[in-house]
């Protein structure tokens, strides 16, 4: 009896000829969704009526009741899955569409769809979460907040969102690289 064994290649940054994204990029990809969880924690926990801090225009504290608080739980839940799509650019599933979806699974994806969207969404988090959140940023605050320690919590939350759209077009110009040179 023949035993075959096939040797295993250890990729490096480098090494993007073989489609496979390199271990820096995948690690990247696993950082992304845990940048958006502090922001999603923060507004989970405004749904399920904590104050966070937050005051009314009276100064009271505030407490988000009803279909806002359905709202906000909504928006951090599609903002985390949002954030999961980054593993596409590092996984086959950002080559070839899932053989499970109705009439698309198995067909290869296009690259070029792929890197305009990444790139696209990119921006539009670099625009959201530091233009957006200019005044924050800049010491103007978050609003009406009941203590300096709320304003601190409340930046150390949603600081690392500001990461998210660089991170995320660090990952594009990785998947560009490897689909480039697969074609080559």
């Amino acid at each position: 009896m023949t035993t075959l064994s096939t040797a295993s290649r250890t990729r490096t940054s480098d090494d993007d000829a073989g489609c496979a994204a390199p271990r820096w990029a995948r690690r990247l990809a696993h950082a992304i969704p845990l940048l958006v969880l502090p922001s999603g924690l923060w507004r989970l926990a405004v749904a399920f009526g904590f104050s966070m801090g937050q005051l009314d225009p009276d100064g009271d504290r505030w407490v988000s009741h009803g279909w806002s608080s359905v709202y906000v739980a909504v928006i951090s839940l599609l903002s985390e899955a949002v954030a999961l799509t980054a593993f596409g650019l590092v996984q086959p599933l950002g080559e070839e569409i899932p053989r499970w979806v109705p009439r698309l699974g198995g067909r290869a994806v296009r690259p070029k769809a792929v890197i305009t969207a990444a790139a696209l969404g990119s921006v539009a988090l670099v625009l959201i979460w530091t233009v957006g959140f200019w005044p924050v940023w800049t010491g103007h605050g978050p609003g009406s907040m009941a203590s300096g320690t709320w304003v601190a919590v409340f930046t150390a939350c949603y600081a690392p969102l500001n990461l998210w759209g660089p991170a995320l077009l660090v990952l594009t110009w990785s998947y560009r690289r490897r689909a480039v040179a697969s074609r080559s």
